[in-house]
């Protein structure tokens, strides 16, 4: 509930039956562009997976996926998806998707260990994606021309969201201004990561946070990041270390930055047994995954997740994603958030 940010004098623009009517136009409409954008081809996703193969995402590694056992499978445990980050490989590989394609699902997962507030769920939703990429592909300058695609795509979804109600005005600027965490921490020493992420989102408007994952100068990560899917120690051509970020924005709504994807070049085999070192996780090189991936069975890609309900919650200039989607809150935060005028789904 301390998280929970309340604008003063908000009014949703949009009722109940415009809200649903836009949710679907939006995602309609931006899973086409980016499917078209980064040539990726829809594939059906699983909402679980088993334990113990490797395949789920750890996220930051302390988040507990939610288990049950399988009745037919002598009571084998299954986990729901933190997120697809490996599995999407997986399916590259089995597809034998060429360089330059890719694949895109809708995802949907639990986290029950989700702290609760404006922009958090326990419930998520997002478009994970996938590319093949060449060897030469893994380079600073590719990851970002793939990132002004999808903001590319996200402001032609801005448009279009304010052409069929007129009632919202576009914000989002022309141009995403890139910026690496190490350079960040330079700018704003005395700030917390969140912190900088306002500042220097409240700047420019859009931004692309890179190498995410490894520690800064000060001996901290600038977030967390699991240390097999997204490759944050590889040194680029500008002489920085990682080959990932996050897209951000200045969201006016709550006057704030607000994550809109996750994303970068996934780990090779060099990276992965780096990582891996780096962070006491060796014990995960005997993983079903993680055995493809160090035998070369699974090509070298590209991905990341953009939030559904997160997407359309900006386009819709909403204040709670509990305004998007149908989930669980505490009673006290519907209360509160009734009061303040966002009603929650």
């Amino acid at each position: 509930m301390s998280q929970l940010i309340k604008p003063a004098g908000y009014k949703p623009l949009l009722d109940m039956r415009q809200t649903e009517q836009g949710i679907k136009q939006i995602k309609d409409f931006f899973q086409q562009n980016l499917a078209t954008e980064l040539r990726l081809r829809r594939v059906t996703a699983p909402l679980f997976v088993l334990k113990g193969l490797g395949i789920n995402d750890d996220l930051n590694g302390v988040e507990r996926p939610v288990t049950f056992p399988i009745k037919d499978l002598g009571d084998a445990q299954a986990e729901v998806v933190h997120s697809l980050a490996k599995w999407k490989r997986l399916t590259l590989a089995e597809y034998e998707i060429q360089p330059g394609y890719g694949i895109y699902t809708d995802m949907n997962a639990i986290r029950a260990d989700e702290e609760l507030d404006n922009l958090h769920s326990l419930y998520v939703d997002q478009w994970d994606w996938e590319a093949v990429i060449t060897r030469e592909d893994r380079t600073i300058h590719f990851l970002e021309d793939v990132v002004r695609r999808i903001y590319a795509a996200i402001r032609r979804t801005e448009y279009l969201a304010c052409e069929f109600y007129p009632q919202l005005k576009p914000f989002l600027p022309e141009e995403i201004h890139f910026i690496h965490s190490q350079d960040l921490l330079d700018m704003y020493p005395n700030l917390t990561p969140h912190e900088r992420e306002d500042a220097i989102c409240k700047k420019y408007g859009a931004v692309f946070v890179e190498g995410i994952g490894g520690k800064l100068s000060d001996g901290k990560k600038h977030d967390g990041r699991a240390p097999d899917y997204d490759d944050w120690s590889t040194v680029a051509e500008n002489g920085k270390a990682g080959l990932n970020g996050d897209i951000l924005i200045w969201y006016p709504v709550l006057g704030r930055s607000f994550e809109l994807s996750s994303m970068g070049i996934r780990v090779d085999k060099e990276s992965l047994l780096r990582q891996l070192k780096i962070e006491g996780k060796e014990e995960r090189e005997k993983l079903y995954f993680h055995q493809q991936l160090l035998n070369g069975k699974l090509p070298l890609s590209i991905g990341g997740g953009i939030g559904q309900s997160r997407l359309c919650m900006v386009m819709l200039h909403k204040a709670h994603i509990g305004e998007i989607q149908a989930s669980i809150w505490p009673e006290d935060m519907r209360k509160a958030c009734e009061e303040a005028g966002m009603p929650l789904i």
